[in-house]
């Protein structure tokens, strides 16, 4: 796994090549602020800009992405595209970034709704409803996330959204405009996932012991080394409430859509991109390391994550790099969801005293392996999977009173992708113009 580190920093002076939208981008001078400023402020601010001007790159290098697709969608784990970010790269991250927020505009949201949890839109217009309106992409069927939890008798009591076990969690979508597949040089099937929102998703997340992947997802039994995930996010991708087909679980939906849409287009060039933030992001991982073990020939599956969570063990991470799932991760280095849960062992040394020096992650290296095998005995030895791109809340001067949740919000992610130059060059200063013009 390649890690991009840059440390925040005060004052940068550099030029680097003409970006795809033909500007030649500088670093800019950062001014920490004197007076903390709210999240609420910081995301509304964000979301302003962003209304303004859709981070969108310019046509003509954009038609670029359908001659190296295979690369942009990681088939040499996106090797010279992050440091510096590739103009091309950028923008279909921004581009899913933007297929996760459609999955959050599209949840009702209003605990007093008799809808809450469900999808505001129906499948033909969720795009234009969430302000899409361009994508080129069709929603073909809506998700769902069911909480295996157990509930207690006296939440028969309680306000309905806080026994609320199965909600809207995402969707899936077809690249069905002939110009988009022709830009893109293939036919793109999304599938994208929202972050946590309900109470039981809460509740699964602190559900942070290993569990043993399902045989069912392996197609083997369990060994002693099998792979392992995180129990709540394996409970919410796995768990049902009947047989009735509106209750099924989110892997049997994914599988049976996924399978209906690989026969659909046999034969055309097929990508499968799965996107999400937080919670989303780890039902994103599941889901890729699912589709590639329940079919015969996949085609390339690529995960685009936002914020998310560990979600397993080493062997877990070996599995997807065996049967060839993509991950590209966006971190946030100031983003505390990105480090947890858990602790990471790892064999490269080396990289791992460069990811606690840079983040101060609870990544361990050079302790006794009787410490080590205690951890991996709780089930609470986890490992990174796939490449990373790693950002930083302070070196945007857009973003001022850093805090938690300021730091985990998806809007801040795509500012910072959209900011972002090099490791050495971490905020270019036109990133001002294409957010305010």
């Amino acid at each position: 796994m390649r890690t991009l580190h840059h440390a925040p920093t005060t004052l940068i002076s550099c030029a680097t090549p003409t970006s795809t939208f033909s500007i030649r981008p500088q670093c800019i001078t950062l001014i920490q602020p004197t007076k903390p400023q709210g999240f609420n402020d910081n995301v509304k601010r964000i979301e302003k800009m962003m209304r303004l001007s859709p981070l969108r790159p310019s046509s003509s290098l954009s038609e670029k992405v359908g001659k190296r697709w295979k690369e942009y969608q990681g088939v040499s784990n996106w090797n010279g595209l992050l440091d510096p970010l590739d103009e091309n790269l950028r923008g279909e991250i921004l581009r899913y970034g933007h297929f996760v927020e459609a999955a959050y505009k599209s949840f009702e949201l209003d605990p007093s709704s008799p809808n809450y949890a469900t999808c505001k839109f129906p499948k033909s217009t969720l795009f234009e409803r969430c302000g899409l309106p361009n994508t080129g992409y069709k929603v073909t069927k809506h998700l769902r996330a069911t909480s295996g939890i157990q509930l207690p008798s006296w939440v028969d009591k309680a306000p309905s959204w806080v026994a609320t076990q199965s909600s809207y969690v995402g969707y899936v979508a077809v690249c069905d405009n002939k110009e988009e597949i022709k830009r893109l040089g293939r036919r793109d099937v999304v599938v994208s996932y929202r972050g946590t929102t309900t109470c039981l998703e809460w509740l699964e997340n602190l559900r942070a012991t290993l569990t043993h992947v399902p045989c069912n997802m392996e197609n083997e039994l369990v060994e002693e080394n099998a792979a392992m995930v995180e129990s709540g996010f394996l409970s919410l991708y796995t768990s049902a409430l009947g047989d009735n087909s509106s209750l099924m679980s989110l892997q049997a939906m994914v599988r049976e859509e996924i399978g209906r849409i690989l026969q659909t287009y046999d034969g055309e060039p097929l990508s499968l991109t799965i996107t999400g933030h937080s919670l989303g992001a780890a039902l994103a991982t599941l889901t890729a390391y699912d589709i590639k073990n329940s079919f015969l020939r996949p085609p390339l599956v690529t995960v685009i994550s936002f914020g998310g969570p560990r979600v397993g063990n080493k062997s877990f991470r070996r599995r997807l790099e065996k049967q060839g799932t993509k991950v590209l991760r966006i971190v946030n280095s100031d983003d505390v969801i990105t480090k947890v849960p858990g602790f990471v062992f790892d064999d490269d040394v080396d990289k791992i005293e460069n990811d606690v020096a840079s983040d101060g992650g609870f990544h361990v290296a050079k302790i006794p392996n009787w410490i080590q095998k205690r951890v991996e005995e709780i089930q609470w030895s986890y490992s990174e999977v796939g490449e990373e791109l790693r950002l930083c809340s302070r070196d945007s001067p857009y973003l001022r009173g850093v805090n938690i949740a300021t730091c985990h919000d998806l809007n801040t992610y795509l500012h910072l992708v959209d900011g972002f130059v090099s490791s050495t060059c971490p905020f270019r200063s036109t990133a001002k113009r294409f957010l305010h013009r």
